[in-house]
């Protein structure tokens, strides 16, 4: 059943009594923490990504957090990051005491430029972290070849990009190690949770011990040699995203279908540019984000297109214009143009599988008319 609102949500998770039964088999268990079903979850995840780690977490903010903490980095540390993401990237790295630094966009692709992130590396650099943003991989090969050569690691913040692939391989495999989330706009969900993925052995031992208190089950009892965290997925959560991972090819093969659809409705629409997808590619669009020409006012066309029944969203947040962040660090504005265009002008549509041909018609219909009564940005 899909809730009621918006005539057209912005997302709707596909949900059915597969998961409300597997939720129900574990509350028959009585074991509700993490236990098996979270290493069913994790094995069916590693799986579908191609490493041969992976370790469910009750987030992906979680999940990013503890995985820098994993790769050592401490206060005062540098993390070279995209500005154009959701805060949790940033946010994981000031939980540590670090320091992000902000790296403009491609605004073709919406992802950090990899042009741009070898001179924000200082010898405080500790980590360099790309994001996948909505759900197309960054260019993985020129970020790692940095990396290499100056010995750093590479986290794939890939919250939006699970069955994302770069040249043939699985985002959350091409670096050191990635992390996904599984909040209900996501590919797709447990309510809450995410995962990190990994092949590096050393740091796989690490996560393990960190993410359950710093412990390390003994024959009797636990052994605490480390101040870790409680950062467990539990098994009714697990139990939701085993049931979700039997959808995904069907979640997968639908958002493509309906991504091309809604690319062919919006190719003669002015002033509107649809998602581009480099060769060598494949979206999971995760989310369907589209940049406005800048003399149109993005955020009256999400008031107007709301009017018309339609959800939509900003496509997500250039954070050096974010109050804590302009106010704690000091930053370039002249050096994050793309960024600060695509927060003023990106748009999310709605796209999830239980669209029809005639949703997507009516989206594009709704958004020529939300355009045109918005008229042109303030000055």
């Amino acid at each position: 059943m899909v809730p009621e609102g918006p005539r057209v949500r912005l997302n709707v998770p596909l949900l059915d009594r597969d998961e409300a039964e597997a939720v129900e088999r574990v509350l028959e268990s009585g074991f509700l923490t993490q236990g098996p079903r979270a290493a069913e979850f994790e094995s069916l995840v590693a799986s579908q990504v191609g490493t041969s780690h992976a370790f469910a977490v009750s987030s992906a903010t979680t999940g990013l957090h503890l995985t820098l903490d994993a790769l050592g980095v401490r206060a005062g540390d540098e993390v070279v990051i995209p500005d154009f993401s959701f805060p949790a990237t940033a946010n994981a790295v000031v939980q540590l005491g670090a320091v992000p630094v902000f790296v403009d966009i491609d605004i073709e692709t919406f992802n950090m430029d990899p042009a741009l992130v070898e001179a924000a590396v200082t010898e405080r650099t500790k980590a360099i972290m790309p994001v996948h943003a909505f759900g197309l991989t960054a260019d993985m090969e020129p970020i790692n070849a940095i990396a290499d050569r100056l010995g750093l690691p590479v986290l794939e913040d890939a919250a939006c990009a699970l069955t994302a692939t770069y040249h043939g391989r699985q985002a959350g495999s091409l670096a050191t190690a990635g992390v996904f989330s599984f909040h209900p706009r996501k590919i797709i969900t447990t309510g809450e949770g995410g995962m990190i993925t990994t092949n590096d052995g050393a740091l796989a031992d690490r996560l393990r011990v960190l993410r359950t208190h710093g412990a390390v089950r003994g024959e009797l009892y636990m052994d605490f040699i480390d101040a870790g965290y409680n950062y467990r997925l539990s098994d009714v959560h697990a139990a939701i995203g085993i049931a979700q991972m039997g959808k995904l090819h069907t979640i997968f093969e639908a958002r493509q279908r309906l991504a091309a659809e809604l690319g062919s409705l919006l190719a003669d629409v002015a002033s509107v540019r649809a998602p581009i997808v480099p060769d060598g590619y494949t979206h999971s669009f995760q989310s369907y984000v589209v940049l406005l020409d800048d003399d149109i006012d993005r955020d009256r066309v999400i008031v107007e297109m709301k009017r018309r029944d339609i959800e939509t969203t900003l496509g997500t947040y250039s954070m050096h214009l974010q109050p804590y962040f302009r106010g704690r660090f000091s930053i370039d504005d002249e050096a994050l143009p793309h960024a600060t265009r695509a927060h003023r002008q990106a748009l999310t549509l709605p796209l999830y599988p239980q669209l029809r041909t005639a949703d997507l018609e009516l989206i594009v219909e709704r958004l020529v008319e939300a355009i045109a009564a918005s008229g042109a940005r303030s000055s």
